[in-house]
């Protein structure tokens, strides 16, 4: 005896009873494999930091080891040891490791952004002489106005003179260390 269509009903399940909140989510093979390349590449950042950077990033003993061992290794093994890192990365919350280096790398730039803003500020005290110092005062009460002035004098001198910039270099170190310690 053959089914009937109608009788072809009565052998597909009752999907009532199931919830539908449990829909399975299909994630492509090369989505994982993108995810995969991405937690490679943090771990190549985490290899290039150097140990005080890395004292400051949450890691578990086993991952920093192995970033330890990258360090040392070359060629080949370190290619190799960077595919390791990777999967243990899958295998961890990567969120807090992410936030730390962020925060360090934000770190490097507004570091930097304030050395451009001293160097500007030192060629503007070259250029413009005593009238750019109460800059400087209102920016830092603190400063030297004789110690200021004289490294300008002598900026200005070695620059006709063609000479190495020793006082201009000082300026500099002068307002870094004003800036430093105003942090």
């Amino acid at each position: 005896m053959t089914k009937q269509p109608e009788d072809w009903l009565d052998d597909v399940p009752d999907n009532e009873n199931e919830d539908d909140d449990d829909e399975i989510i299909w994630v492509s093979k090369s989505e994982i494999k993108r995810d995969a390349e991405e937690l490679k590449r943090l771990g190549a950042e985490l290899v290039d930091l150097g140990k005080n950077a890395l004292d400051k990033i949450p890691l578990d003993e086993d991952l920093r080891a192995a970033i330890e061992l990258a360090q040392r290794i070359k060629k080949e093994g370190r290619r190799r040891q960077m595919q390791l890192i990777g999967k243990m990365l899958r295998q961890r919350d990567d969120e807090p490791i992410r936030q730390a280096l962020d925060k360090l790398k934000n770190r490097h730039n507004q570091q930097v952004a304030l050395f451009h803003k001293l160097e500007h500020l030192r060629d503007r005290l070259i250029e413009e002489g005593d009238d750019a110092v109460p800059d400087v005062l209102n920016l830092w009460p603190q400063a030297d106005r004789q110690q200021l002035r004289s490294l300008i004098r002598n900026a200005k001198k070695e620059k006709e003179g063609n000479k190495p910039p020793k006082s201009s270099r000082l300026i500099f170190q002068y307002l870094r260390e004003l800036a430093e310690g105003q942090e």
